[in-house]
């Protein structure tokens, strides 16, 4: 029998995986200050984009000698401008567990047809690092969006390596803590984490990669939007607010807005603290729970931020109409919007839980989604 409906319901019902949630209170009237009409080569462009390169750094905590640019084409291009750029000098080696890691591995074998060790797991699962060869260069994602899992620290990374290492943090950055000393390539998109408006991408270099620019040419044609060189020198006005093309000054005004935001909650211990308190208030719902798993099969590799889950119990015949009537449901009662798997990922529910999101929202939808469960299942049981 199928329970009431919950009393409580979320007062934010936005759960998507991204574009994410805004920032608590946000309004359009926030972004007031935004320079809309100027070019972003007027000094007061230019100053708004040094502001967010100077924030992002003190937010994150990213080295001085680290340089940081915003690029185009969200987290997407900022990863295509370091592959493009940057592979080819050393074997490679690619590391994928979710969607968007299969992605890259399709652009390196594919695209550049390099001769690249692959290794992959099943989602829900992580490449075991200690089997991995850092004297390549190795590409991967610490966080997997659509899979739910992560890296759960650097510690397998070894300092004195060869190799750059590409990571993939779109849905790490800002909630969760990133060994600097042990990536070369950082890259993400503000519309993930802090809530930010798509279209821009954030791309981090260390000096060991910058050296790879300047001392290595790929065989390929480079792209215009991934050119980051000229005379075998650093572009360095990328890394101080020259972007490669036309950004929206209106979304650089809101991301000014989102880390202004994340300074007055602690900064990144703020950030990471919310988001581990909302992933907690999942966990404990799903533990003893017989109908619902995280889709992680360790713990230990669980995401914090994209969390998905599965539904376990054995009467379900048709585990992703399942799913989906049930993300179905949630979305009809207005309590969790674009709250389901990811097209490529295995059935289920994914919820987000980044640093914008509420945690008294994820407790009040806990409720829901078990009701949202039996009401499902009691359709399917009149049914058959």
């Amino acid at each position: 029998m199928v329970k009431t409906l919950p009393a409580a319901r979320p007062a934010n019902p936005r759960f998507s995986s991204g574009p994410c949630a805004k920032i608590p209170g946000f309004s359009l009237d926030m972004l007031s200050d935004a320079p809309l009409g100027r070019s972003h080569r007027a000094a007061i462009g230019k100053a708004k984009l040094k502001e967010a390169i100077d924030l992002t750094r003190a937010v994150l905590g990213v080295p001085a000698d680290y340089r940081i640019g915003i690029v185009p084409a969200s987290d997407t291009g900022a990863v295509e401008m370091a592959l493009w750029s940057l592979l080819g000098a050393r074997p490679v080696e690619m590391l994928a567990w979710e969607s968007f890691g299969e992605g890259w591995v399709t652009d390196v074998v594919k695209q550049l047809k390099l001769d690249a060790t692959v290794k992959k797991a099943p989602y829900g699962e992580i490449v075991d690092f200690a089997t991995v060869d850092f004297d390549r260069d190795v590409v991967f994602t610490w966080n997997g969006t659509t899979s739910g899992v992560r890296v759960p620290s650097g510690d397998a990374i070894p300092a004195a390596r060869k190799g750059l290492t590409i990571c993939d943090a779109t849905s790490a950055a800002f909630a969760m803590d990133l060994p600097w000393p042990k990536l070369d390539v950082v890259t993400f998109s503000w519309q993930k984490v802090l809530g930010g408006e798509g279209g821009h991408g954030v791309l981090i270099l260390s000096p060991r990669a910058v050296e790879r620019l300047e001392s290595y040419s790929p065989a390929w044609p480079m792209p215009k939007i991934f050119r980051m060189t000229k005379g075998g020198k650093l572009i360095e006005g990328i890394f101080t607010g020259e972007t490669i093309n036309t950004p929206s000054m209106l979304c650089v005004e809101d991301y000014l807005v989102a880390l202004k935001w994340a300074k007055t909650i602690g900064g990144l211990k703020g950030l990471i603290a919310r988001s581990e308190s909302n992933a907690k208030v999942i966990a404990d719902f799903i533990a003893g729970k017989d109908w619902i798993a995280n889709l992680a099969v360790d713990p230990a590799t669980a995401s914090t931020t994209s969390v998905c889950l599965k539904f376990t119990d054995t009467r379900i015949k048709d585990g992703a109409a399942f799913a989906k009537a049930v993300a179905k449901r949630l979305e009809k009662e207005g309590v969790a919007l674009d709250a389901g798997a990811y097209r490529d990922a295995p059935p289920g529910l994914r919820i987000w839980c980044g640093s914008t999101v509420e945690t008294a929202d994820v407790e009040r939808l806990i409720p829901w989604i078990e009701w949202a469960f039996e009401a499902e299942i009691d359709a399917q049981m009149q049914v058959a």
